[in-house]
């Protein structure tokens, strides 16, 4: 099934998609972009020391890709040397494999405003993925739903501060195992209008969430237009599998986007120094991107990583750690070196609930990822208990310190206007700016003013209950699922689409492993 079946084709879909998402909530703020510079933080040797690493890697010990004998075939014919799944590479091989990838890439949405740039100086924020268990202050924490998942869908979708709306928001464990693909991909195109990514569990799920983008956006426009990712995670240490491995030429065959992410817990997955894990993530990562333009060149694909820190007392994953951070700036400056979009960071915590901890840690690992140079911010909203949780509460207040980084990252304009010559005149010495022409005319938007951050006298707040922020942040969710009301979609569009899912769903039976 795809989209070339619906009545009146692909000029239908083009005027239709024209008027999708009326009311849209939040469009005034647009896409974030930088306009602050990056954080160099290793030395032009260290650098190269790095690169020189992640070759010898490739090249003395190689990847193993379990399963797949077309990849392993695509890396045979390009050169690689293939010893049955143990695949090396000389020096130099894979990088140069990557050079087909673009810099920078449109991901269309199903509302044109809610079209974005990854790469260049466009910022992309995304929020929490794969959790199975989801908490707020009322029901605590429980195994998340699909009425949890839309929830979070629907909240994505009203806030301008997340442009994406993510992927596997959090697992909705009350639909089968194999068919909660389809019910998530349906979500994400009718509750929102913002670009998002599709089922990587098995190459049939990816391929079913390309078919339902081709319901919605036409199969001639996915053949130049990427509108969905695959978020495909490395088995690391050197490990790609064949469920990975086949998601990943499902997105690039179809000309979709990948987001190629090492996830490395140093001293598990890899060694506990940084710099090796550092450079196994840049021999892995590398190897994805490969593989996509192996498969389609040109294929759009962003550089990943998912690099953090083991309490060796527990084995416990950490987050928002300096070994952290610091790997962060390194694997931003080795993203620049290839030319290719960043994905890094997150709210990452290993806090069970929005407290203290949870915001130290968060902003720490947040904070990393603007200041490395991050195109694609994964986890931005909502991740909590090491990914485990993705917390309602946690959600807004991420939200509103996403709002603070953006208007960080706007950096400063020194210009006449920003000077105030003129309110220096007006005022004169001893006399406050506060009625000025130049105060007045500025005063709605000098500041950024977040939702939950409470200013008030302390009489004040204690007469509004005394609430601290996890207390603002439920009500506030609350209120904005209240007020949410779904985007317009063409009942064709929507009938169609509910067909393929529930055809689908009707060809196998349900698996509950």
């Amino acid at each position: 099934m795809n989209g070339e079946r619906r009545r009146g084709g692909r000029s239908a879909r083009t005027a239709s998609r024209a008027t999708f998402g009326a009311g849209v909530v939040g469009d005034a703020g647009g896409q974030p972009r930088r306009r602050i510079p990056t954080y160099e933080l290793l030395d032009e040797a260290s650098l190269v020391r790095l690169e020189a690493h992640a070759d010898w890697i490739l090249d003395e010990i190689g990847v193993e890709i379990r399963g797949d004998e077309e990849a392993c075939e695509l890396f045979r014919d390009a050169g690689a040397r293939v010893d049955g799944e143990r695949i090396r590479f000389d020096a130099g091989l894979v990088r140069s494999l990557c050079a087909s990838a673009p810099s920078e890439f449109a991901m269309h949405g199903r509302d044109d405003r809610h079209t974005v740039t990854v790469g260049g100086d466009s910022v992309v924020f995304s929020p929490a993925y794969g959790s199975p268990f989801v908490s707020d202050l009322e029901g605590g924490r429980r195994y998340a739903t699909l009425e949890d998942f839309e929830n979070l869908v629907k909240l994505t979708y009203l806030t301008p501060w997340l442009q994406h709306s993510g992927g596997t928001v959090c697992e909705p464990v009350d639909v089968p195992v194999n068919k909660r693909h389809l019910d998530m991909v349906y979500a994400h195109l009718r509750w929102s209008t913002k670009p998002f990514m599709g089922g990587v569990t098995s190459p049939e799920r990816a391929e079913d969430s390309i078919d339902m983008a081709r319901i919605v956006f036409g199969s001639e426009f996915l053949e130049t237009h990427c509108v969905i990712q695959g978020n495909i995670n490395v088995n690391s240490p050197l490990v790609f599998d064949e469920v990975m491995t086949g998601a990943l030429k499902a997105y690039a065959r179809a000309n979709q986007g990948n987001v190629i992410s090492p996830f490395i817990i140093g001293g598990a997955m890899g060694p506990v120094t940084q710099p090796a894990l550092i450079a196994q993530a840049h021999a892995e990562t590398m190897v994805g991107v490969a593989l996509a333009q192996l498969v389609r060149p040109g294929s759009p694909v962003v550089y990943g990583n998912f690099l953090t820190t083991m309490d060796l007392r527990s084995g416990a994953p950490t987050f928002g750690t300096p070994e952290a951070v610091l790997s962060t700036y390194a694997v931003g400056q080795l993203a620049r070196q290839l030319n290719l979009p960043l994905r890094a960071g997150g709210h990452y915590t290993a806090s069970k609930v929005a407290d203290a901890q949870a915001m130290v840690e968060s902003a720490d690992a947040m904070g990393a990822a603007v200041y490395a140079g991050a195109h694609f911010v994964h986890q931005a909203a909502g991740w909590l208990e090491g990914g485990l949780v993705t917390g309602y509460e946690k959600f807004v207040m991420d939200v509103d310190h996403l709002g603070m980084l953006v208007r960080r990252m706007q950096g400063l304009v020194v210009d006449d206007d920003s000077l105030a010559a003129d309110g220096y005149r007006e005022a004169g010495p001893g006399v406050a700016h506060l009625g000025t022409a130049h105060t007045l005319a500025h005063f709605a938007e000098a500041n950024f003013t977040p939702d939950l951050v409470d200013t008030a006298s302390f009489e004040k707040w204690t007469e509004d209950g005394a609430l601290d922020m996890q207390q603002r942040a439920s009500t506030r969710w609350k209120q904005m699922l209240a007020d949410y009301e779904p985007p317009d979609i063409d009942p064709g569009v929507d009938a169609e689409l509910r067909a393929f899912v529930a055809d689908r769903k009707e060809t196998v039976p349900d698996a509950w492993y």
